[in-house]
């Protein structure tokens, strides 16, 4: 099973930028569908971005013209570059992994991290 490391959490002001990274250990990443869902305090974890192993992207609405995911199957990484935050922005994000795109768009995927916070200062 893919193991995932999450880091570039923190404290940010409203509009500011951060870019959370999530390290992979599977060498056959590049066959993954990778994703980031995030979870607030007190609400259910919800999608927010994915894409697929040839690169093709999906995002929640919430997110859309905001956030950017990629990844680099040279670095097992994939990225999830969030612009123009706000403060319902806030909250644990965590990586995801599947071999199919569906399960990580649902939330069922085989992989998850341990999440890394999200801060967002109004």
């Amino acid at each position: 099973q893919v193991q995932l490391v999450e880091s570039g959490g923190g404290l940010v002001q409203a509009g500011g930028s951060l870019r959370l990274s999530c390290a992979a250990s599977e060498r056959t990443f590049r066959y993954y569908t990778m994703g980031w869902f995030r979870q607030a305090p007190g609400k259910e974890r919800e999608f927010v971005a994915a894409i697929s192993w040839n690169d093709n992207t999906y995002y929640a609405d919430s997110v859309k013209g905001r956030f950017t995911i990629s990844r680099d199957n040279s670095k097992i990484t994939v990225y999830l570059q969030m612009n123009d935050l706000k403060p319902e922005d806030a909250a644990v994000y965590y990586c995801a992994a599947d071999l199919e795109f569906s399960r990580v768009v649902r939330g069922t995927a085989a992989g998850w991290g341990q999440g890394t916070q999200v801060t967002v200062s109004s």
